[in-house]
């Protein structure tokens, strides 16, 4: 029968995991913990593809336990009761490990009726996730549970992995692999942290490989035809595409260009164009804003352009607004003055605003209450003192000039209006 290459050779011990030091390497917490044997409930976080079930079935090999392996999107509670049933019986004399895999996926009943077992210590519960557990494990769950993360594989990681791969399957089949320059680093960066997807390219290239006696060449065209976006992360449903999308405007708001066009690529190379977009336009106004105001109109004509044209060319207005935004002077001031108003507005401040800012249909109804109003343009500089808060709020202040040249401008601009006109 046929078992792919990850499942061969998967590691058997915690020295041959990859990629996961800060919680596997000697000393480590997580390392820990299971060498001493005493292994609480545990919750799994990271992307697909890093380790978590391994190391759930090193963990229940070193520790003498019967290991139940469940995944969410297909179990029930029916095949919880059945594990269940098996405690206390010489199915399981030292207690049962259950690993359930996309925990998300239970909802909260089920997710409740795991709570009784793992309380009096009879279920150890490992859970993983590719999803944040704080958003979708339930809070008992959590409350009864250690939560460790599992990172991305690096490339050197995964390299290490790939090279492994290689040397078994030399060993298997018995043929002497020869990667032309590069494939090995391709397949490890091409993998985006996903070991399986790499070991997989692997196992393709050496089935489709044509040997020369008992030579194998592996070539980077290969290569890249079995791992072309096959490993980019950017499903909407999944927290990796709001982390691109959040990667994308703290890069512009931190003002690098380069992070900035790398993680639009990854974006755009994931088919993501209309949320790249929206994105840009978000970040257009929240982080350049009045620093730059024309800003806007910029980005929404590239935007604009972007959509008509469609991939590949979309890429190239895109590329010119990311830098600009990122080369761009910044202020956040003009939301900010709105943010500190809308909480005043929600905490029920201000009440009526002053009649003289009334419609002047106002005025129609009776001529014993004139509105007042001082219209600006009849007055020099087009500015005339009056008050336009509600009285409950005068004196308060949302919007504080922000420290670039286009709103110093215009702060020293109206200090000089203002102060004049308070001198006459």
């Amino acid at each position: 029968m046929y078992q792919p290459l990850a499942d061969l050779i998967r590691p058997q011990s915690l020295d041959e995991v990859f990629g996961q030091e800060h919680i596997l390497a000697e000393g480590a917490i997580l390392r820990r913990l299971i060498d001493s044997g005493n292994v609480p409930n545990m919750v799994f976080y990271g992307p697909s593809g890093t380790g978590k079930t391994t190391v759930a079935q090193i963990i229940a090999k070193q520790t003498k336990r019967t290991l139940y392996q469940l995944n969410a999107t297909t179990a029930s509670t029916a095949d919880i009761k059945n594990i269940v049933s098996q405690l206390d019986t010489f199915m399981a004399p030292n207690g049962v490990l259950l690993y359930l895999d996309e925990i998300q996926s239970f909802n909260k009943k089920q997710q409740q009726s795991l709570l009784e077992y793992i309380e009096n210590g009879k279920i150890t519960l490992i859970a993983s996730t590719t999803e944040n557990p704080y958003f979708y494990v339930f809070n008992a769950i959590l409350s009864r549970s250690t939560v460790f993360e599992f990172k991305q594989i690096s490339p050197a990681a995964a390299l290490q992995a790939v090279q492994r791969a290689v040397a078994f399957l030399e060993q298997r089949t018995a043929l002497k692999a020869v990667p032309e320059a590069g494939t090995l680093e391709h397949i490890a960066g091409a993998c985006g942290g996903d070991l399986r997807k790499a070991l997989n390219a692997v196992e393709v290239l050496f089935t489709a490989g044509r040997p020369d006696g008992d030579i194998l060449p592996l070539t980077l065209a290969d290569a890249q035809a079995v791992t072309q976006k096959s490993a980019l992360r950017a499903d909407r449903d999944g927290d990796n595409f709001y982390d691109l999308l959040s990667a994308l405007q703290k890069s512009i708001r931190g003002s690098d260009p380069d992070a900035a066009v790398y993680y639009l690529g990854v974006l755009l190379e994931a088919g993501q164009l209309q949320a790249a977009c929206r994105r840009l336009m978000v970040i257009a106004a929240e982080d350049v804003g009045l620093a730059y105001p024309m800003i806007i109109p910029i980005v929404n004509a590239s935007v604009d352009m972007a959509l008509k044209l469609g991939m590949p060319e979309a890429r190239i207005p895109l590329g010119d607004a990311a830098v600009l935004m990122a080369t761009s002077p910044k202020s956040n001031s003009g939301h900010v003055a709105l943010d500190a108003a809308l909480a005043d507005i929600r905490a029920g401040k201000g009440g009526d605003f002053p009649r003289h800012l009334q419609n002047v249909h106002a005025d129609t109804y009776t001529q014993e209450r004139p509105q007042g109003y001082q219209y600006p343009h009849n007055y020099p500089n087009h500015w005339v003192q009056q008050q336009y808060l509600p009285d409950e709020l005068v004196g308060t202040r949302y919007y504080e000039y922000a420290p670039n040249k286009l709103e110093q401008a215009a702060k020293a601009y109206w200090e000089a209006i203002k102060h004049g006109y308070s001198t006459r």
